[in-house]
């Protein structure tokens, strides 16, 4: 309990340093390649059917999941490049979005990160 506790406390707070819960992935990693994949901040309940989530931490388990259980590394830095070059183009979801910048919901995110995906 105490681990799991000190984990969870030491991801929210790395969580910072990326702007928000909603961008981190997380893995928890058995033997071989047994994996269970999530982003950090879990099922969100407080915004679960308002379309504001942000996806990214989700999108991202996915390319741990490639990487880490799936041995496709080439998939997983795709999935990573598309994030990084949505970012770069300044999409933002609500919570990592400066004040006064505009922002989209949860699929016009995830559509950007697939069509970035080509």
């Amino acid at each position: 309990m105490t681990e799991n506790l000190f984990g969870d406390i030491v991801t929210d707070e790395a969580s910072m340093l990326a702007g928000s819960l909603g961008m981190l992935p997380s893995a928890s990693l058995g033997g071989g390649t047994l994996g269970l994949y999530e982003p950090i901040h879990g099922s969100a309940p407080d915004i679960a059917g308002k379309g504001i989530a942000n996806p990214i931490g989700a999108i991202l388990s996915a390319a741990l999941l490639l990487r880490w259980s799936l041995n496709r590394e080439d998939a997983a830095q795709a999935i990573e490049r598309a994030v990084s070059r949505v970012l770069a183009d300044g999409l933002h979801t609500t919570d990592i979005a400066l004040d006064g910048q505009p922002t989209v919901g949860t699929t016009a995110m995830a559509n950007a990160i697939i069509e970035a995906l080509g």
